[in-house]
């Protein structure tokens, strides 16, 4: 929420983003520059994921995707991996995504997740299957190039079984293989924690979509930092290839 003092940013209601995509970086940074554990970091982004979601819902996003576990992240100290593994399944709360008729979608090799993680999101993605409201999808055990292997291998058995050939490949045929089908893409990507890259996230997905990047880290990203955001993109001529005077006619 916003914190005292912080002015309010004015933003034109009617070019709020449909979709807006966040890396959720900077949870280990803001614990340990408080000398806690990093498990207490992830645990205030928590919070922040629910602040943010609501923020969403209140400016009237329509989608909002979040990076909560990159493929890369199972390198990371076992113990770590089981923190978050254990975070994840207690902040599942399906009174917030009720409450608020959020639906709930999950993208990423779901498999590798420990069962009792992968039973708890599966069953509340099924049960929040018919809320109409902002659509929260989680990026978990996720990375770009692992989802278009995925969909690489998909098309080549289609080709192998004569379902296709190669010459009539095209870009719906790469996305009709990806996790995100169905979803448009996102105007917004923001990244917190002052990293400037995009670490294997949405790839195909974000190919024109604005970038935003801040040194708040996640636990920090509040309200007033999620318009600041929107105020930028509001700022920017979204041209996809074409001039200028194009756009404006």
């Amino acid at each position: 929420m916003q914190q005292q003092n912080e002015p309010s940013i004015s933003l034109d209601t009617t070019r709020i983003p449909q979709h807006i995509a966040i890396i959720m970086d900077g949870n280990g940074r803001w614990a340990k520059a408080r000398g806690l554990a990093r498990s207490a970091g992830h645990q205030k982004g928590v919070d922040t994921v629910r602040a943010i979601t609501e923020s969403a819902i209140k400016l009237g996003v329509k989608y909002l995707t979040l990076y909560a576990f990159s493929t890369e992240n199972w390198k990371r100290p076992a113990s770590e991996v089981a923190a978050l593994m254990s975070l994840i399944l207690t902040s599942l709360e399906e009174e917030l995504f009720m409450k608020n008729n959020v639906r709930l979608r999950i993208i990423g090799d779901v498999e590798r997740l420990p069962e009792d993680v992968r039973q708890a999101v599966l069953q509340l993605v099924e049960r929040t299957n018919g809320n109409t409201g902002l659509t929260e999808i989680i990026a978990l055990s996720y990375s770009s190039k692992w989802e278009l292997t995925q969909a690489a291998k998909a098309i080549a058995r289609e080709v192998a079984a004569g379902e296709i050939s190669p010459e009539d490949i095209s870009e719906d045929d790469i996305e009709r293989h990806l996790t995100t089908v169905g979803i448009p893409a996102p105007e917004l990507l923001i990244r917190t924690g002052g990293e400037v890259r995009l670490s294997n996230y949405l790839l195909w997905q974000c190919a024109y979509s604005e970038l935003y990047f801040t040194d708040t880290y996640w636990p920090d990203f509040n309200h007033n930092d999620f318009c600041q955001a929107i105020s930028h993109y509001q700022q920017r001529e979204r041209r996809f290839g074409k001039t200028s005077e194009q756009v404006a006619q």
